[in-house]
């Protein structure tokens, strides 16, 4: 393995929460808050750290019951590859399994009942609701019976959940928009789409340094379906969609200027020649480059949704 095994209790937990891939809720959280405030015209503390309360909740559930979920496949991919990539909780012994899944469960217990909390605290009738649809969503992917992940339809829910869900619930606890109640999405749902791209690209990412224990372990994935080439190209292609997605926002959607997703989509645009550059070395069990692609697609995709989502805010509380 290429880190050392954590030895006290806090390092074990904070290890099992991996606090490296936190971007990948927090950011579209952030989005989601801004998309509110923008609704607004202002941004109110006391649902920002709401939002942020719950997407820690959230973010403990969707890591701990995956890795318990996952603890077969990991298994197969510390035997064949012990020295590829970091330490896994359960199968390197970090934490048992079944302490695992019960901090998970607690966390979404927890995200519940904060949600129903929210109702009266943030008068969000909806909250409670909204928080147990995406709840659902992200223990469908990982839990019996559904367990989209392991039928080739993980990815696509992560870029749902992930790049829509999310930043949707979000704005309903910042901005009050009718959480079931679409109407306001003609303002956002161009933007969204780009946010969706994005995560879909992430989680396609996330897949190729686990091609060959996945396959082995009976997982569908898009990699073990298309293969690592194959793979890649969708990657890259998500995220030059999503740039045309926020284009095409600021050139006819109501309410989101061209000079507000400009820098972003230049960002992107910058961060997928990176990409490009990378590519080639990111080849199946090539662990170190596969790294360098995941982090290079992050930068690129997390800075550039972050940028957008404070320039909307920016231009609509001052021009």
């Amino acid at each position: 393995m290429n880190d050392a095994l954590p030895t006290t209790s806090y390092q074990r937990w904070r290890h099992a929460l991996k606090p490296g891939s936190w971007s990948k809720l927090f950011v579209p959280a952030f989005f989601g808050q801004f998309l509110g405030a923008a609704h607004l015209g202002r941004l109110d503390l006391v649902p920002l750290a709401a939002g942020m309360a719950l997407t820690c909740l959230m973010l403990a559930f969707i890591v701990l019951v995956n890795d318990f979920a996952d603890r077969d496949v990991d298994a197969i991919k510390r035997r064949r590859f012990p020295s590829g990539g970091s330490p896994k909780t359960i199968p390197d012994a970090i934490l048992p399994a079944h302490r695992v899944l019960a901090a998970g469960m607690l966390a979404g217990v927890l995200a519940l009942a904060f949600g129903f909390f929210a109702e009266g605290w943030l008068n969000r009738p909806q909250a409670g609701l909204a928080t147990a649809l995406a709840l659902g969503l992200f223990a469908a992917y990982s839990l019996p019976p559904i367990r989209l992940n392991y039928r080739g339809g993980g990815e696509l829910l992560e870029g749902v959940g992930v790049g829509f869900v999310l930043p949707w619930l979000q704005a309903y606890l910042q901005g009050g928009l009718g959480a079931f109640d679409l109407a306001w999405l003609p303002r956002a749902w161009p933007l969204l789409i780009g946010l969706v791209l994005l995560s879909l690209a992430s989680a396609i990412a996330s897949g190729l340094s686990d091609e060959v224990s996945d396959r082995e372990g009976g997982k569908r994935t898009f990699t073990t379906t298309l293969g690592n080439p194959l793979a890649r190209r969708l990657v890259e292609l998500c995220v030059a969609l999503a740039a045309l997605a926020w284009i095409l926002a600021g050139s006819f959607a109501t309410h989101v200027p061209l000079v507000v997703t400009l820098a972003p989509v230049l960002w992107l645009l910058v961060r997928l020649r990176e990409l490009w550059a990378i590519s080639p070395d990111a080849v199946t069990n090539a662990f170190a480059a596969q790294a360098r692609y995941k982090a290079a697609l992050h930068r690129g995709s997390w800075r550039a949704t972050e940028a957008l989502g404070a320039l909307l805010l920016f231009h609509r509380m001052f021009f």
